[in-house]
């Protein structure tokens, strides 16, 4: 076609858009949202990825310099940010006499000192120490740093929200966490325990930007003993990290990290992470390279970026798709006119195209601007919901104009279709408004059921192949097979009218307006199911991610349960009087806490800790089939792959991994109201709750022996003491995520010779023990004893988020709801003709209504059904991959969970939402129109 012919479809589109307004709103939104989702995952992703400047911000503060000196000796090797990852290097170059007479002669402060250029000045960063403050019910437990907020230096790492910095040693900032935990406000007191009695007034909310959630007090430096600033090295206290100041025009590069690294000191410098060393000269990067499988979870966030991408264009067309479709059986006299008129084909395909640009264009705009708008908006609701915050809000030029490019491009191809059958329409029937019923091309059926079975097939299978091959595997294979569905779908349309039979008048009069129409049913359930299929993609994948998490979570007992640990066996700490007045404390503090049940454990060797003795340790010991070879031969070779090598089991509890007690203890601790295995511990016999550690009816317990009373050196420490080994019969009882690997009563025990003593208790309330309970059970404990325990309550596993999964699930779902409202009003839309149909004949309002509602609620149905299992290909395949990535020998633990509470909102919730709505916008009255003649 010429230019010119161009130019006149192009204003015979906008002015049809302009002419049908309702219709042109509903198109545009159809376009808009999937390009709504996709710019605001992007901006999200954009805005939360911090850039080196914002992270070394996070790091730095305003410093030039992050030290950490490791106190151990000998070379590390770290990535020029040392948080990415840092390691001893065994093999590095051997210290210098300067070196060595150097680490001799200073303390690490004095040491950084004089390895950084003159005039630096080191400001102690005293962080994460472990505090109880008290609160408006009792005590808190919290973390407490040192910081002078009215320096500059902290500004970036630790920000002063609101009120005033403190500026003497009786005042803090607090986290807004805190005040929220504790019941204070600003201006309130609270004292710290191990600080005096004087009471700190909170002056003012600091705020740790990667760390939201926080319970945390900040007081001046020199209050918590971690030293001041210092620019010469001695008297910076014991802290063993520092941010430095350099002198005006001097920088740390990568080779003065280094050599800093030669002295033990982990450095972060502005300098260097700003303008990084090439990868090849980084041998952090050098050596995970080399590694068997070094890189391969940065190919695995490759093939999840590929993926998601692919399967978002992929949405973009299938939701455009029943746009121009409807949009050009609507103008299908408008069509019929032109070609009557002598416009040819090229020109008929000329107008319905340059509906798709001209609407394409403009949704695409529309979406990118409400993407951006609403992300700003919800800001900050997002970014508490994460726990961190943002950087800059960064909308990125090439990715918007990528997108507004994208979905024209995809708007266009979603709109060939609709063109090519507008351009070979009967005129008389286009003039008439007849058009054909063709049945489903069975052909078409079988190809789309040979794609689906086929795609999932390359996707789940190719997720586990070489790493090349799995973007395309998994891309690929989740869009054949949801191309698949979207041709099987004129034969499920077919199968659901079926069900017309049992229905009333207007469910079957709608089914069977959907089965006569599939040409307009068809897009509109494919747009549903491409919308489902995202949102059920997202559910299925952040499920399995968070059930991955919960499984890995090591509980210290039931959910609900407080306990009680004494804190040591020797004489100072008050023996059995202080341990039941804590007891006591517990009692008086939290109500309803049912029975209690006292917790022994084992004392190696006996009697040790009562005097001055030091005691060994007692462990839970695989069974010897479990074992890792390298335990008792370290030339046996390597261990890759061998999941005995990986690290033991570990357990919760602070009682350690052996317990001892009555079955009271099997209740509270483990939840195990088991009458079989209380026989079997009566009967004197070892209950094991890992698989692990049993084997052959025997349970295998390590006692260690103790350190030397004179060890006071790492290198005394270095050399484990001589251990043996007890065997005991023992009987299986697996539980998931026990808090302890194994139970016997106070008799086994004396009978295998081993000696006990008091060690807490637990108690397992009917319910959950509020925050203001605990407080005032620790503010108890406190009045009775400094020493008081390790006190516990068990809250279990708490989900966390991140911003990128806020912003996928968020914007999933609310692409799914509107292309469920959209597609089902375009239908209705395009079904005015009979609801005038039907007007005509005398058709009670009631009837057209529900006529309408059913006909959107039977597209929702069909479309939360297909895009069901559509999503659930590639979410499975994504979580494969990732399982390979992590368990590159074994990956067919790789945790997949359902969210069936949300699938079965969406296959019921969204159908229900589309008849809902349909019969209340319906209009009781309907305007006449021209019906087919």
């Amino acid at each position: 076609m010429r230019p010119g012919a161009w130019k006149v479809a192009l204003r015979i589109a906008r002015r049809d858009a302009l002419r049908a307004k309702g219709r042109s709103l509903l198109v545009l939104a159809m376009i808009a949202l999937p390009v709504l989702g996709v710019t605001g995952i992007d901006v999200v992703y954009r805005s939360s990825t911090l850039t080196a400047a914002e992270r070394a911000d996070r790091e730095l503060g305003r410093a030039d310099l992050l030290l950490e000196s490791h106190m151990r000796g000998g070379t590390i090797i770290q990535a020029p940010f040392a948080g990415d990852g840092e390691f001893d290097d065994p093999s590095g170059t051997p210290a210098t006499a300067q070196q060595q007479q150097r680490s001799r002669q200073t303390d690490p402060a004095a040491l950084a000192a004089q390895l950084l250029p003159t005039g630096s000045v080191l400001v102690p960063l005293v962080e994460n120490q472990q505090l109880q403050a008290t609160s408006a019910t009792g005590i808190l437990p919290t973390e407490a740093a040192e910081a002078d907020l009215t320096d500059p230096i902290w500004h970036g790492r630790l920000n002063l929200v609101r009120g005033r910095a403190p500026v003497d040693a009786h005042q803090i900032a607090v986290t807004q966490n805190f005040l929220k935990d504790s019941g204070l406000k600003l201006g309130g007191t609270t004292k710290l325990q191990g600080l005096g009695d004087a009471p700190f007034t909170i002056t003012g909310v600091a705020e740790y930007p990667d760390q939201l959630d926080l319970d945390a007090v900040v007081a001046r430096p020199g209050v918590l003993g971690g030293g001041q600033s210092s620019d010469a090295g001695p008297g910076t206290g014991s802290a063993s990290s520092w941010l430095v100041r350099l002198p005006a025009g001097a920088t740390v590069d990568w080779a003065k990290v280094q050599e800093l690294n030669q002295y033990g000191f982990a450095a972060t410098s502005r300098s260097v992470v700003l303008h990084p060393p090439a990868r090849s000269q980084v041998p952090y990067y050098v050596k995970q390279d080399s590694e068997p499988h070094g890189g391969r979870l940065d190919q695995t966030v490759v093939v999840m970026l590929v993926t998601v991408a692919g399967m978002a264009l992929l949405e973009i067309v299938l939701l455009a798709g029943p746009a121009f479709a409807v949009g050009a059986r609507r103008s299908r006299r408008q069509l019929g006119l032109l070609a009557a008129a002598g416009g040819d084909r090229a020109q008929v395909r000329a107008v319905v195209l340059g509906g798709g640009v001209v609407l394409g264009l403009a949704g695409a705009a529309i979406g990118v601007l409400l993407a951006v708008l609403l992300v700003a908006v919800t800001r900050p609701w997002t970014e508490p919901l994460a726990g961190r915050r943002f950087g800059e809000l960064r909308v990125v030029p090439l990715d918007v104009l990528g997108i507004i490019a994208i979905g024209l491009v995809t708007g266009l191809l979603a709109a060939v279709v609709p063109a090519i059958q507008a351009s070979r329409q009967d005129v008389v029937a286009a003039l008439t408004g007849r058009g054909g019923v063709k049945p489903p091309s069975k052909r078409l059926t079988a190809l789309g059921l040979l794609m689906v079975g086929g795609g999932a097939a390359l996707a789940l299978l190719g997720a586990t192949r070489g790493l090349g091959s799995r973007s395309t595997a998994v891309l690929g294979g989740s869009m054949l097979a949801e191309l698949g569905m979207v041709a099987c779908t004129p034969m499920v349309v077919g199968l659901f009218g079926k069900l017309g039979r049992w229905l009333p008048l207007g469910p079957r009069l709608a089914l069977r307006d959907s089965v006569r129409h599939r040409g307009r049913t068809a897009p509109a359930v494919a747009a549903v199911m491409a919308a489902v299929a995202g949102a059920v993609a997202v559910g299925i994948y952040t499920a399995s991610a968070d059930e991955a998490d919960r499984q890995s979570y090591e509980p210290s007992g039931p959910s609900k349960s407080v306990s009680l640990s004494f804190a040591s066996f020797n004489a100072k700490s008050g023996g059995p009087a202080v341990l039941a007045d804590q007891r006591a404390a517990v009692e008086r503090s939290i109500p309803a806490l049912g029975p209690r049940a006292d917790v022994r454990t084992v004392r190696y060797p006996a009697g040790c800790a009562a005097t001055a003795d030091r005691c060994g340790q007692v462990m839970a010991e695989p069974s010897p089939a479990q074992r890792c070879p390298l335990d008792d031969d370290p030339n046996h070779g390597p261990d890759v792959g061998d999941p005995r090598c990986e690290e033991g089991p570990l357990y919760g509890s602070s009682f350690g991994s052996v317990v001892i007690g009555d079955a009271t203890v099997l209740h509270n601790l483990l939840n195990l109201p088991d009458s079989v295995a209380e026989q079997a511990a009566a009967d004197g016999r070892v209950l094991v709750f890992d698989q692990k550690l049993f084997q052959d009816g025997k349970a295998f317990i390590r006692l260690q022996d103790p350190y030397p009373q004179d060890a006071q050196t790492p290198e005394d420490f270095s050399k484990t003491p001589p251990s043996h080994e007890v065997t005991a019969d023992a009987v299986l009882r697996p539980l998931p995520n026990p808090p302890v690997g194994m139970f016997m009563t106070p008799q086994t025990a004396a009978r295998l010779g081993l000696d006990t003593v008091d060690a807490g208790s637990v108690w397992l309330p009917s319910a959950m023990p509020t925050s203001a309970a605990e407080q005032h059970a620790r503010a108890q404990l406190a009045a009775v004893t400094a020493q008081s325990g390790n006190f516990y309550v068990e809250r279990g596993y708490q989900q966390q988020h991140s911003l990128i999964e806020l912003g996928l699930t968020g914007f999933a779902v609310l692409v799914a709801l509107g292309a469920a409202g959209i597609a089902t009003g375009l239908a209705s839309a395009d079904s005015q003709q009979d609801l005038t149909t039907l007007a005509a004949v005398g058709a009670e309002p009631r009837i057209r209504r529900t006529l309408s509602g059913f006909q959107c609620g039977v597209i929702a149905a069909m479309g939360a059904v297909l895009g069901t299992v559509c999503g659930t290909v590639p979410a499975v395949a994504l979580r494969r991959v990732q399982g390979m990535a992590s368990s590159p020998m074994d990956h067919s633990h790789t945790v997949i969970a359902f969210p069936w509470t949300t699938i079965a909102m969406t296959l019921v919730g969204l159908p229900v939402l589309a008849v809902l709505l349909a019969t209340v916008l319906t209009r009781s009255r309907i305007t006449l129109l021209r019906r087919a003649g």
